[in-house]
């Protein structure tokens, strides 16, 4: 679970909810009792923000990414041991990093701000990334945060040069008789030449191996990866692609996207710049990432338009929400938070919708496009990534669920928005986070606002 910086406190309470026994019947409108405490974790407030938590669901103990430091939390928030990070003497101009080849640029003590924190649990290790030295990342033992390995003498072990810990998305996918590959997303603030802003690396068991983060695949035309083109800039002075949330399901990776777009607004000649949520696909196999579609998401309720993506997480429907869906009880459902309009990305409105989506509409969307494309109809429709418009190509091919693209209409975006179902608003205190379970064929949601309050 990735959160923003002021969202720690609800998620470590959410995470102990969810670890404990207790849990209040649905309908059940009970407070909880005034004399009974919540259990809460302070650290060290001189280091700053925690930025991310993620909690071993074999043993219930919780990692946490700070500011210059690693915390190990018991599921009651004990601390059973920290990891210093940082500071050191950086600088964020310095590539590659000054620990590979000398910099000009002068070094000052840096902080490390952690960026991404996930649980290897086939190496039973965890991956933590953060700013120092381009976002290169420590390999650390899950039972002690014992340092197995710190990769950084290549390129491609520099992940990302952004420095705020909402920048980079991770998902693992795990193999019995391979080595795992990570697929890694980010956020690259006008360094497209350094930074692809979404890859496939290699986990190696070795944490020390030297192709540990190289990319699954490399040549002189092709590679696992895509980088935001210098045109694209050209038209967007700005133009980034924010990761709010990523997940695997079935044969693909997913990532939740915030973008910049110009468009133009009805009766007007002029463009202006909007934000647009997308939904990203790959196939897990995909070394060349021609499967790569992306297709905007959003919400409405009685004629508001929720359009700028605030977070997601990945839940199943359970039986009751299942049938009310028309869908199957174990299917993937993605509860999403959106505040309100399109225009404002730094400052969102305080009017919030939690609406959910299922991913298998999402899929058949896709399908529909992918289908169509390969009947030559329209245009590959991806302005930041193919600046003009490029003819869809007619093959003659069965397109079905698993389709992985060929070198040939990709990469692909699907002009129309899917519509998520909105089920609750929120006008005065905007939803920032969500997490949901099913418990006893009920679906619940929690849900965190940007005051600290915890709604379930």
């Amino acid at each position: 679970l990735i959160m923003s910086p002021a969202m720690w406190k609800w998620t470590c309470l959410v995470s102990h909810l969810l670890l404990s026994t207790t849990v209040l019947p649905l309908g059940r409108q009970q407070p909880l009792h005034p004399k009974r405490p919540f259990i809460t974790f302070t650290g060290d407030q001189a280091e700053g923000n925690f930025n991310h938590l993620v909690v071993d669901e074999r043993t219930g103990h919780i990692y946490l990414g700070a500011v210059n430091r690693i915390y190990k939390l018991s599921s009651d928030l004990k601390v059973l041991v920290t990891h210093q990070t940082g500071p050191d003497e950086d600088n964020p101009k310095c590539y590659p990093p000054r620990i590979v080849q000398t910099c000009n640029e002068p070094l000052t003590p840096t902080n490390n701000i952690n960026k991404m924190l996930l649980i290897d649990y086939k190496e039973n290790r965890l991956i933590a990334c953060g700013s120092l030295y381009q976002g290169i990342c420590k390999l650390l033992r899950l039972d002690d945060l014992f340092k197995l390995g710190e990769p950084f003498h290549k390129k491609e072990h520099y992940l990302s040069g952004v420095n705020e810990s909402g920048s980079v998305f991770g998902v693992i996918v795990s193999y019995s008789n391979m080595d795992d590959k990570l697929f890694i997303a980010t956020a690259v603030d006008g360094k497209p030449e350094y930074f692809p802003t979404i890859s496939s690396r290699k986990l190696t068991k070795n944490s020390e191996a030297d192709g540990m983060f190289a990319y699954v695949f490399h040549d002189e035309f092709v590679a696992s990866m895509i980088k935001i083109p210098s045109d694209t800039f050209t038209i967007i002075p700005d133009f980034d692609i924010y990761y709010i949330y990523g997940f695997s399901s079935g044969n693909f990776v997913y990532f939740l996207t915030l973008q910049p777009e110009m468009i133009s607004p009805p009766g007007s000649t002029t463009k202006e710049q909007v934000y647009t949520s997308k939904l990203v696909r790959l196939c897990k196999e995909d070394t060349a990432f021609n499967s790569y579609v992306e297709v905007p998401i959003g919400c409405e309720k009685n004629g508001v338009e929720y359009r700028l993506l605030q977070a997601a997480y990945l839940s199943k429907a359970g039986a009751i929400l299942a049938r009310s869906l028309g869908v199957g009880p174990e299917d993937d459902i993605l509860f999403t938070v959106f505040s309100k309009g399109q225009k404002r990305k730094m400052k969102s409105l305080d009017e919030s919708a939690l609406c959910i989506f299922v991913l298998k509409k999402i899929n058949d969307r896709i399908k529909d496009r992918l289908q169509s494309c390969y009947r030559g109809e329209g245009t590959l429709d991806l302005a930041w990534l193919k600046v003009k418009d490029i003819p869809c190509s007619s093959a003659l091919l069965t397109i079905d669920d698993n389709f992985c693209g060929l070198d040939m209409n990709a990469p692909l975006g699907v002009s129309s928005m899917v519509r998520g179902l909105p089920i609750f608003t929120e006008d005065g205190d905007r939803m920032t986070s969500v997490i949901a379970y099913v418990y006893k064929n009920h679906s619940l949601a929690f849900v965190g606002t940007k005051s600290g309050k915890l709604k379930k």
